[in-house]
């Protein structure tokens, strides 16, 4: 495994680790610990499967797309606008949330009494002007940001592990099953960076597949430490964005994870407007680093909605329309003769499958707002 097997494989990593670790301890501790991690290991394994579909798909494909470009190739004009508002919703929530997470944190740590919504829009002008350096830009935030975040997670583990309290581990809260589905949802969407995956491993394709298994991977394993130092010390008293119960030094944690994906996502983004929808510099600025800004200053100036509502809404809706068209696609791509005839990624799928997993995600999205 080279050094561009693991910049790839962070990528992944990085654009999932993101404001939904930071949600997990809160769900987690509504729903009882043991009912939560049953949920992410359930969805993990789901999202894994669904990351090594498109992953295919990317490599079936030829010339440069996100997944808009993708569902228009295989689903037609009907598949890019679904592809395209189930992307969006999910980016521009992502995007929201890192801005509130991030606003809040930098306001606990750095003295003066500065306002999270002035913090937020400084956090806002720093990644504006890093996108400027583009996929070099990516693989250098996305390398040292992922270990850093790694890092990080194990020394809270090893520092704190002593003080978990295991009663507060075998929780199980029948009336709160089903919370955490739409947040884990939301931590578990890397869907965006996958066709970056494409690009940085050139030349080395044969790698992608695990790249994408450990990429997808990372992130679960994260979250179970995490959130067992979390709920296993402070039981139920967790505060929505986790970190911030923990003082100004865990805090840190929070704002690497959030700094990372808002890049990553943002790159993405950007690479939708430039290839699938092919718009002007200014109009994709305006759409990839304004949209946010405006839905940040409306949400924190009137307080329309919560962290974890923010998480779980973006999360069902986004990775669940999006989950439903990759199976879609992939199906499609198999069956075209002008495709690649064995790419380096190869899935098994059939109408039977794409139909039960096609369920789960309506389901999800269903619960979410009925729950």
């Amino acid at each position: 495994m080279n050094k561009k097997f693991w910049a790839t494989a962070f990528t992944l990593t990085g654009s999932i680790v993101g404001a939904g670790l930071l949600g997990l301890p809160y769900v987690f501790a509504k729903s009882g610990f043991l009912a939560g991690l049953f949920w992410l290991i359930i969805l993990g394994a789901l999202m894994t499967f669904i990351n090594l579909t498109l992953g295919e798909v990317a490599l079936r494909t030829k010339g440069k797309h996100q997944l808009p470009g993708y569902a228009e190739k295989y689903l037609g004009k009907w598949g890019k606008r679904a592809m395209l508002f189930a992307m969006l919703f999910g980016v521009y929530s992502a995007l929201l949330a890192y801005l509130v997470g991030e606003g809040k944190s930098l306001s606990q740590i750095l003295p003066g009494n500065i306002p999270p919504i002035v913090l937020g829009i400084m956090f806002w002008l720093i990644m504006t002007l890093l996108l400027r350096e583009g996929l070099k830009g990516l693989k250098k935030i996305e390398t040292w940001g992922v270990l850093a975040v790694i890092t990080i997670v194990f020394g809270i583990f090893i520092k704190f592990v002593p003080l978990v309290k295991p009663e507060n581990l075998i929780t199980w809260n029948s009336a709160n099953f089903l919370t955490p589905i739409g947040v884990i949802m939301f931590a578990l969407l890397g869907f965006t960076s996958i066709p970056e995956l494409r690009k940085e491993i050139k030349g080395q394709e044969k790698l992608l597949k695990q790249a994408i298994i450990i990429g997808s991977l990372v992130p679960i394993f994260l979250y179970i430490l995490f959130s067992t130092i979390f709920v296993g010390i402070l039981g139920t008293n967790i505060t929505q964005i986790a970190t911030l119960s923990f003082g100004p030094i865990i805090t840190l944690l929070g704002i690497f994870t959030m700094l990372t994906s808002y890049f990553v996502l943002s790159f993405s983004v950007q690479s939708i407007f430039k290839y699938d929808v092919k718009i002007s510099k200014k109009a994709n600025f305006f759409f990839t680093s304004l949209i946010p800004l405006v839905l940040y200053a409306l949400v924190t100036q009137y307080n329309l909605i919560g962290f974890a509502l923010i998480l779980g809404i973006g999360g069902v809706i986004s990775g669940g329309l999006t989950g439903i068209l990759i199976l879609l696609m992939a199906k499609k791509a198999k069956s075209n003769t002008r495709n690649k005839k064995n790419p380096e990624i190869e899935i098994p799928l059939n109408w039977t499958l794409i139909i039960i997993l096609s369920l789960i995600f309506i389901a999800g999205i269903i619960l979410q707002f009925t729950h």
